[in-house]
């Protein structure tokens, strides 16, 4: 070949990679109950292709998510994506505020991009209490070939999944719930699914192998619905890596405090002698005792664990100090070519404070939880839908949770709870938590820099304890008992977006709102428009489509 033709071709070739879309990759999940006894008792839970956690998704960044989901349950299914930011596409957000529920017998298709992100989520059912009998399973995004990692690429890559159980049907306790009693206490911790020990006290098969010598990744989310839990490795320190989405500075832990709806990556070396070593998840925060365990065995051991199990942290200061010795990697890069340190958070003027207070109450003598004394309740038609289609203002009113909230006697209101957000604009949310029990929260669409955390009532003079430089961005966040957590961030992602409690019964009976972020522009650069195949019901069906948004 000429050097000519060679440039040519050279020039095409780029021009092509330049062009390319981005890789699929497809899916098919047949969602179905199935019987099994993860704590000795027979009981029905929620599987995905017939397995229990569900299967786990390995995507990359900038993949396309092709899923196509079949509900063979006898109600409706939801499933929501935690941390996935689905960027200007909260039609594939998966919860009832976005979408119409996918009806027993019926498929949808969820079509989204794992855009600009990296590290550690997993994925939940959405409606009712149905988390609380499975269908979850692990979501990775790893990391680009041309971006580098900030760690040596490791032996194995394990995802753990730490989550406390029930019992009872996840449809007995949304009856316990319905009827104003509490779901009570957990039965047991779970961790991939099993309690660790069968009916006979015998320690079932182990979940991990390592090779002597050699460092393996270990993601670890907490899949459960009420318990926050600390997780810790028999004989093993635990390098922290990254946290909900972000590279954090690599601080070693023998144990770690993982609240509701939180990821964390940890790497872990085989240095010590061969053997089995359990890894341990037990509850915080509780006056109750349980324990989950599970075996990681070191290739060719036939030597049995130690029985004597690593002692787990106490009091909650304790993990207030190790969440404060969490900081972000600002030399690594994230998902895309620019490094997270060139985002100086902490120099964005606040346009807006909205303060939210967690409270529970009884009306016709049935318990709610509320924020700002609105206890949220979904429409029959999604909020969503109900705002692209123009009848919003037919369906719910906005705004009924202040920036501020209501005295503390206020009576609590149940209505759908949305707040608006000017497009673009940087705002500080201040949850403060006066119960003796400890919170947990999620925002969907968006990561967000948790600022501070403090004992007591936030106030403006709160603000001096911020950290502005290096504190880890994420998704999902603990506020601690009688104390307050500053949390801000850019409403740049067009869409409707949930802000949720992690503790189901309390999101259930009303402990979470939505947040609207309209683009003026009405532009597909800003969001995308209603897909093709959305699930149409409640107020809009048989309406005629809006005009689609443009270029």
């Amino acid at each position: 070949m000429s050097r000519f033709g060679y440039f040519v071709g050279l020039a095409l070739f780029i021009l092509s990679a330049v062009h390319a879309e981005d890789p699929y990759l497809y899916f098919t999940w047949n969602v179905s109950y199935g019987t099994i006894s993860p704590l000795g008792v027979p009981q029905q839970v929620i599987l995905i292709n017939g397995e229990f956690p569900g299967p786990n998704i390995n995507s990359t960044s900038n993949n396309n998510v092709v899923l196509n989901l079949f509900n063979n349950l006898d109600e409706p299914f939801l499933m929501t994506w935690n941390g996935i930011q689905q960027r200007k596409n909260s039609w594939q957000d998966g919860v009832p505020g976005t979408n119409c529920p996918i009806l027993p017998g019926h498929n949808f298709t969820y079509h989204f991009q794992v855009k600009d992100q990296i590290g550690s989520f997993f994925y939940f059912p959405s409606i009712g209490m149905q988390r609380s009998a499975g269908g979850f399973g692990g979501l990775r995004i790893n990391s680009r070939l041309l971006i580098p990692v900030p760690f040596d690429p490791p032996a194995a890559d394990y995802t753990v999944l730490i989550g406390d159980w029930y019992t009872k049907s996840h449809t007995t306790l949304a009856r316990f719930l319905d009827r104003g009693r509490s779901i009570g206490r957990p039965a047991g911790i779970l961790i991939n699914g099993k309690a660790g020990k069968d009916s006979h006290g015998n320690d079932e098969e182990p979940l991990f192998f390592m090779e002597a010598g050699l460092t393996y990744r270990y993601r670890i989310c907490n899949v459960g619905i009420k318990t926050s839990l600390n997780y810790r490795v028999q004989g093993h320190e635990m390098k922290l890596v990254e946290m909900d989405g972000s590279h954090t500075q690599q601080n070693t832990y023998e144990s770690l405090d993982i609240h509701a709806g939180q990821c964390f990556s940890v790497l872990i070396t085989a240095d010590q002698e061969p053997g089995d070593y359990y890894m341990v998840a037990t509850p915080r925060f509780t006056k109750y005792s349980l324990t989950g365990t599970g075996i990681i065995r070191y290739n060719n051991s036939n030597k049995p664990p130690s029985p004597v199990l690593p002692d787990a942290p106490v009091g909650w200061a304790w993990s207030f100090n190790q969440w404060r010795s969490f900081h972000w990697n600002l030399t690594a890069s994230a998902a895309r070519p620019n490094p997270q340190g060139s985002y100086h958070y902490g120099s964005i003027n606040i346009t807006r404070t909205i303060k939210l207070v967690n409270s529970v109450g009884v009306i016709d003598g049935k318990r709610r939880y509320a924020l700002n004394g609105v206890s949220h309740t979904d429409p029959e038609t999604p909020l969503k839908l109900s705002e692209y289609f123009g009848i919003a203002d037919k369906e719910f009113t906005y705004d009924v949770v202040k920036d501020e909230p209501p005295p503390a006697d206020s009576p609590i209101k149940i209505q759908p709870s949305v707040i608006k957000a000017t497009f673009r604009t940087y705002i500080e949310i201040i949850l403060e938590n006066p119960e003796r029990s400890i919170q947990s929260y999620h925002l969907s669409g968006f990561s967000f820099f948790p600022l501070g955390m403090g004992a007591g009532k936030w106030t403006p003079e709160s603000r001096k304890k911020y950290n502005l430089l290096d504190t880890v961005s994420r998704h999902a966040i603990q506020v601690y008992p009688r104390s307050w957590t500053a949390i801000a961030l850019t409403f740049d992602n067009a869409g409707m977006w949930n802000l949720r409690s992690n503790l189901w019964e309390r999101q259930y009976l009303g402990q979470q709102l939505y947040i609207s972020v309209i683009s003026p522009a009405r532009s597909l650069r800003d969001e995308y428009n209603l897909p093709d195949n959305a699930i149409i019901c409640g107020s809009v069906v048989n309406l005629p489509l809006p005009p689609p948004y443009t270029i």
